[in-house]
Formats: structure tokens, sequence, C-alpha cells
């Protein structure tokens, strides 16, 4: 059975995109530890990092900074960033499809990595997914 980001790509299950290109999309999480938690995911469905084609995980890296540096300017608020990328079962990883989380972070925000996701609306998801598309084209 196809992952849910699988499915995301595919257009069978709703997402707040970021960004697609021919080998990564970028989408909000939608149980996200911050405001404007993005995940960049490569559209190649592969469970673990060292199964992920070292070109696809370039450009996994790169989209990553580019989300980062467009949530920066989308919220001058966010004042760091933690990626995580969890791989395998006992790294924490839930969905078996590899994906790096671009969690931004505000000062004060007392998130602590391990914590309880937040219950979001796909109103306010789609909402940070306009604001970080608009600033994507203008970061580096």
């Amino acid at each position: 059975m196809p992952s849910i980001f699988t499915r995301i790509l595919r257009g069978e299950a709703p997402a707040s995109i970021v960004h697609r290109d021919t080998a990564v999309a970028a989408f909000l999480d939608i149980a996200p530890l911050s405001e404007g938690h993005c995940l960049v995911v490569p559209l190649q469905e592969t469970a673990h990092l060292a199964d992920l084609p070292p070109q696809t995980l370039d450009r996994l890296t790169a989209v990553a900074q580019k989300v980062g540096s467009a949530l920066r300017a989308a919220d001058p608020t966010i004042t760091g960033l933690n990626w995580l990328l969890c791989d395998g079962k006992d790294a924490g990883q839930e969905v078996f499809h590899t994906h790096l989380h671009v969690i931004p972070r505000r000062a004060g925000d007392g998130l602590r990595l391990g914590g309880r996701p937040q219950k979001t609306s796909r109103a306010d998801l789609d909402a940070w997914a306009e604001r970080i598309t608009r600033k994507f084209s203008e970061c580096p």
C-alpha cells in the first residue's frame, strides 16, 4: 500500500503544497510542531534514506534550504529552524517514505522536539502554504 505521502503526491489526499518539481515536493505538515512546519518529500517512495539516490537527496536538501529561507521571509518572528529526518522505526519514523521536516522556531516558543503536535485546520495550513509559496521563488 502506498504511503500517505505517495497518495498526496498522486493527488489522492489533500495537502497544502509549497513546492513541487521533478524530484521532490514540499508541503505543510498536517500535525505541525510549530506554525509553518513543512515536509520535503521525494516523489520516489523509499522507506529509508540509504535507498534514496544521491541526486535526489541533494535536491531534497536544496529544497529544504529554500523552504527555510521562504519561511523566514514569510514570517519575521521565525528566528531559527530545525531539520529533522527520522530514518527507521527506532529513530521515530512513522511514515515509511523518506521525508525531511523543516520546523520553524521562534524566540521563547518552548518547543521541545518530541513534543506533541498541534491540531491545525486545512484553512490554516493552506494560508501558510500561500505565504511560503509567495516567498519561495524570491529565495536563493
